[in-house]
Formats: structure tokens, C-alpha cells, sequence
């Protein structure tokens, strides 16, 4: 994305912990849900903290489980949780 858009990024679990809240809007340039980490591990220490082992973390845009190379474009909410286990 070349004009920065507005995301409502969802934030679960111990995610949410580290990073002190459950949801943000946020202006962004990111092209990939990878970018946009990028870009919040920039901002301050708890979202490097949240994001520093991305192997522990999964993304879903607009509630769809995605991987974080997936283009952003046209999505409205980026989600970020730990992986989940079946039972």
C-alpha cells in the first residue's frame, strides 16, 4: 500500500498482554501483515516484546487465518494471536 489506510488490528491472548490493549486503529504504509509488524516493533518496546518470536504468533485479515505475506489490500481488520491446539 503506497497511501497510508486505516487498520483495526485485534490483538488475543498473551499477544494482548505484552502489548497492554485488545485493539487499536492504526495508520499504515504496510504492504503485508509482515510490514505492519515491522512498524509496530518500531514504535516501543511491549510491541517488540509481542512480536519478538513470530514462530509464537498468527495473523487472520478480516477473521480469515492468513500468513504474514498476504497483501493487506482492501483488508479492514488484521488479528494477531497464538497459534491455537485442538482438543
Amino acid at each position: 500500500m503506497s497511501t497510508p489506510t486505516t487498520l483495526t488490528i485485534v490483538y488475543f491472548a498473551w499477544v494482548r498482554e505484552r502489548i497492554g490493549k485488545a485493539r487499536e486503529e492504526v495508520q499504515t504504509s504496510a504492504a503485508t501483515p509482515l510490514e505492519l509488524i515491522a512498524e509496530l516493533r518500531a514504535r516501543e518496546p511491549r510491541y517488540e516484546a509481542a512480536f519478538a518470536d513470530l514462530d509464537a504468533v498468527r495473523v487472520a485479515l478480516d477473521q480469515d487465518l492468513s500468513t504474514f505475506e498476504t497483501p493487506l489490500t482492501g483488508v479492514r481488520e488484521v488479528a494477531f494471536f497464538p497459534p491455537m491446539t485442538g482438543g
